[in-house]
């Protein structure tokens, strides 16, 4: 971790807990991190989109089978695909960010001001007009709008705002009290600053993501929220266990790797390995998993824009391989 100038968190969690902090969520006032800091996690929030919608689902007030022109006839008239396609990536909708096409995320704002982005809605004009990338179900193609999208149809089911909803039924019944979806402008104690690395300088992220997170990316986690997160979706308090295997179940084939809602997963002759998350933004990059045979959590959090991959693949070869007793047993 000294090596390749880790900045973040680690915590590698199972009967008992080992963590690690390093580097400084505030380089200005050189405050460090701590295992209690929050990160902003990217899009290692969509899991939190599909938990929601699947809320939904078990309540009988959706289907994953409900078409987007019969929820939104006046706004999507012609992307004709379900909420099932939505969730696994299969749409072929128009993407805000097309990641096959681009690859700086900050362009995006010359055009359209990153302060102006607090809601779903607000990033409806960005794809809304533009045609579709393939027939629906056709392939998988990972698709930042297709949550927007998710996040909107929460809203008019609930009449809550996405953010206020995922609050209140993920994060207040995972006991993630220290979670939320926090303004760049209005960031609580304990929240790291994130970082984007220049020639011989840096610089925050502020001007560089959206200033409120929402359904495809954005939220603020601890190490421990994130911990609770994963076993109370294990242990079914947050869905029922049909719909949890719903949640986790290898809808589309990837490679080696599959994808559930909102979840990847990583399979070894058909059996899982790991369920993870991943989000990566300018200043912000992050990994999560849980392991199912050892009913281990580990997640790293990082402020900078990469060494999420680099400390989890470390962490995964020490402890969860057996190199390293003292890690197997924390």
């Amino acid at each position: 971790m000294e090596n390749i100038d880790f900045s973040g968190v680690a915590m590698l969690k199972n009967q008992e807990v080992w963590s690690m902090a390093k580097g400084f969520a505030d380089r200005s006032n050189e405050r460090p991190n701590a295992l209690g800091t929050r990160f902003g996690i990217a899009s290692g929030c969509k899991i939190f989109t599909a938990v929601a919608v699947c809320q939904l689902v078990e309540q009988g007030k959706l289907s994953f089978e409900d078409r987007l022109p019969k929820l939104f006839p006046e706004t999507f008239p012609d992307f004709d695909v379900t909420i099932h396609q939505l969730l696994t990536h299969t749409s072929g909708i128009p993407d805000y960010f097309d990641e096959e096409a681009m690859d700086d995320f900050e362009e995006i704002w010359a055009k359209h001001p990153m302060y102006l982005m607090q809601s779903a809605a607000d990033f409806v004009p960005l794809f809304k007009d533009e045609p579709m990338k393939f027939a629906p179900g056709e392939r998988f193609q990972y698709n930042n709008a297709g949550f927007i999208v998710l996040g909107l149809i929460v809203e008019k089911t609930t009449g809550q705002a996405f953010t206020d909803f995922v609050e209140e039924n993920i994060f207040a019944r995972a006991g993630m009290a220290n979670s939320g979806y926090f303004r760049l402008d209005r960031l609580p104690k304990e929240a790291a600053f994130g970082y984007i690395e220049e020639e011989n300088s840096w610089r925050t992220n502020q001007y560089a993501i959206p200033v409120k997170g929402g359904a495809d990316g954005g939220a603020f986690v601890t190490a421990g929220d994130m911990a609770a997160f994963w076993e109370r979706l294990m242990d079914f308090t947050l869905l029922s266990k049909e719909m949890t295997k719903t949640l986790l179940s290898p809808h589309v084939a990837i490679d080696a790797h599959a994808y559930g809602y909102g979840v990847w997963i990583s399979r070894s002759e058909e059996a899982v390995v790991k369920y993870h998350v991943t989000g990566y933004d300018p200043g912000v990059s992050f990994h999560s998993g849980y392991y199912p045979d050892a009913q281990t959590v580990l997640t790293v959090l990082s402020n900078k824009g990469e060494g999420a991959a680099d400390v989890m693949k470390l962490i995964e070869d020490a402890a969860l391989n057996g190199r390293s007793e003292k890690l197997q047993k924390g």
